[in-house]
């Protein structure tokens, strides 16, 4: 079995931080690319931003500049940076990440969600 456990979220007011984490555990075999979605209430689930292996990063339109996704290959963790966060940033965030379990093909995993909520 694989799990993503996130975590990091909570309360903020408008302007302030947060950062977020997940890790990757289980029978990993090797690990592509990994990132960060959203779910507002009522809303689509959207993309935040993506990382693949090496690095290169994606970031929705809305994030851009005040976002930051990074990770640590060696943890089999995901980082997200948040800065200067707007009320329209409040939803369910979610880590997903590309595994390859061992002795399987590969799976998109997701994590089970860690609440963030931004405050005028």
């Amino acid at each position: 079995q694989v799990q993503l456990v996130e975590s990091g979220g909570g309360l903020v007011q408008a302007g302030g931080s947060l950062g977020l984490s997940c890790a990757a555990s289980g029978s990993i075999a090797s690990i592509d690319a990994m990132g960060w979605y959203r779910q507002a209430p009522e809303k689509q689930r959207e993309l935040v931003a993506t990382i693949t292996t090496g690095s290169s990063t994606n970031y929705a339109d809305s994030v851009k500049g005040r976002f930051t996704i990074s990770r640590d290959n060696a943890k089999n963790t995901v980082y997200l940076q948040m800065n200067s966060l707007k009320p329209e940033d409040t939803a369910v965030y979610y880590c997903n990440a590309r595994i390859k379990r061992r002795f399987y093909s590969w799976n998109d995993y997701w994590g089970q969600g860690t609440q963030v909520a931004v405050s005028s």
